[in-house]
Parts: C-alpha cells; structure tokens; sequence
C-alpha cells in the first residue's frame, strides 16, 4: 500500500513499493497529463513535482514517495491558469505538444526556486527536458514571461 497526496488529496494504492510513480498516476489514478517518454529519466515528459522538487516519475517507485505531496500537471491549474500555463499560452509554446507538461512542471520548478532567472540559469535548469520539435527558444522566452506575469500578479498589477 503507498499513501501519499496527489494535487492536495490523500490517496492509498494497493500496489508494489517498487512500481513507478508514473503508471500509478496514469493508470490508477487517471492523471494522464503527465507523459511516458523515454522511460529512462532522461527526457522530462515524465516530470512531476514531489514536494516542490522536479521529479522523473518513470523512475521515481512510488513506494519512495510515501507521505510527500505529488503535483502533476493537471494540479497546477487547480485554482485557475498558473503564471507558467498563461505565458506558455500567450508565447504559444507547444508544436506537438507531447513534452510540454513535463516542460512546464519544470518551469514552475525554477521559478519557484529563482523568480527571476538569466538565459543561462534556464538553459541549466531545464536541459533535462527534452523538445523534439526544438521550442527552446520559446520555452525560455515564456519562463521570462512568466516572471513577469508572477511579478504582476504578486505587485497587484494588471498585464
């Protein structure tokens, strides 16, 4: 049995300590925003935060996340559009699509840790996420934005 939270509710698995945190939340769960990639940790489709951290769900055993808070993508947005989900929209980010949800946990991640980071700190933080269609420069542009938009929106201001 694994009891953990997912996206602010207390949820119990009947299932094996060593079984991947990813297919309990695609499969037991029914949380399919977070994607299977590579399997191996390596692309990031996969990522999900575990107590604020980035994690790779495909290698992460569920049984290693007992009594953490897991957020998956569809939690993010529990209260409406996060400032990373509005830029990502607004700079229209996503071409396939397919890695954007690991891209964005990650995203919220960083700016979570460095509310304002340089090109360089972005580039560091998020090169564990793969895009195979190459929307880097995208992805980097709205993780700007959406300091912007957080800055906004902590100050009070309109954008």
């Amino acid at each position: 049995m694994a009891s953990f939270s997912v996206n602010g509710e207390h949820r119990e698995v009947d299932i094996q300590a060593s079984h991947p945190l990813l297919w309990v939340l695609r499969e037991r769960l029914g949380l399919t925003g977070t994607k299977f990639g590579c399997g191996i940790g390596q692309c990031g489709a996969c990522t999900v935060l575990v107590d604020g951290a980035p994690t790779r769900s495909c290698q992460t055993p569920v049984g290693s996340v007992e009594g953490s808070e897991v957020t998956t993508i569809e939690g993010l947005a529990a209260n409406g559009l996060t400032s990373v989900q509005s830029a990502w929209i607004e700079e229209q980010v996503p071409q396939c699509g397919y890695c954007q949800s690991g891209q964005i946990v990650s995203a919220t991640a960083l700016l979570n840790a460095r509310p304002r980071p340089t090109d360089e700190e972005i580039d560091q933080f998020m090169a564990g996420n793969i895009c195979r269609c190459g929307a880097y420069t995208a992805i980097r542009k709205a993780i700007h934005r959406a300091a912007e938009l957080e800055e906004d929106r902590v100050s009070g201001d309109e954008v």
